[in-house]
């Protein structure tokens, strides 16, 4: 199970004990903000592309949508998400539980700047029930992240 990966990954940072599971789902935005308590805004979402045949995560603020102008001028090209049923074997996480901890070798990692706004945020953790509590700071250090990324719209209206 990819949340056993996950509590894995963290486990090599002494943080296995902050991964948190749910007896809900948490697998949407509402979902894990009704889970967690929290605003959905402050829930770290990860979306799956391609660019040019390789594959992207991009981690954005709950309350963001990609913007396709923005992301074709990051990128280069047109936003192309994963169809689910190739998330898992491309990114190593099904939907709902797509995040950027313990992914596959030839995944990139984005986060995008809509993130920025908080002191902590909340990913999954490669479940439909699960997610963490992370500063910005540790969210940059343990996603492996390549770059931040200004790609969405709608959270700062």
């Amino acid at each position: 199970m990819a949340i056993d990966k996950v509590k894995a990954y963290f486990r090599n940072y002494g943080m296995e004990n902050r991964v948190l599971e749910f007896d809900v789902s948490s697998a949407t935005v509402e979902l894990a903000a009704e889970a967690l308590h929290c605003e959905p805004c402050r829930i770290a979402k990860t979306l799956s592309f391609t660019v040019v045949n390789n594959p992207i995560l991009i981690v954005t603020a709950g309350d963001a949508k990609i913007d396709n102008a923005k992301y074709k001028a990051q990128f280069g090209t047109k936003a192309k998400m994963l169809m689910p049923e190739e998330v898992e074997t491309i990114i190593g996480h099904a939907v709902g539980g797509v995040c950027p901890f313990a992914i596959n070798n030839d995944v990139t990692v984005y986060l995008d700047k809509s993130l920025q706004r908080f002191r902590t945020v909340f990913p999954a953790c490669g479940s439909g029930n699960s997610a963490i509590e992370l500063t910005i700071p540790e969210l940059e250090q343990y996603s492996s992240f390549k770059e931040w990324v200004d790609v969405c719209k709608g959270w700062n209206e």
